[in-house]
């Protein structure tokens, strides 16, 4: 993988991180955070659609690899979710 293939990568989880938390409606940080957020969605939501035995939609073949992105934003709301009920003042 290259460095455009990862950039593109870098750029994908983010936008899904980003979709994830404005649904979710709990935003925490900037362009770095819904980087992370994206890729921590995409492990979550593959992880629940093999538990559940459900397919992969609508996935990117970047440099090999591919990238779930239904299932990254839907992984993305589940831990924003987790996350912001975690840290809410009370």
């Amino acid at each position: 993988m290259g460095i455009i293939e990862f950039l593109l990568l870098l750029l994908i989880a983010g936008v899904c991180g980003a979709i994830g938390q404005s649904i979710a409606g709990y935003s925490r940080g900037g362009c770095v955070v819904s980087i992370v957020v994206g890729f921590i969605g995409a492990l979550l939501g593959t992880w629940m659609s093999s538990a559940l035995g459900l397919p992969e939609w609508f996935t990117i073949q970047v440099g090999g690899s591919s990238f779930p992105i239904i299932w990254s934003i839907i992984g993305s709301v589940v831990f924003v979710v987790i996350v912001s009920l975690l840290s809410r003042p009370k």
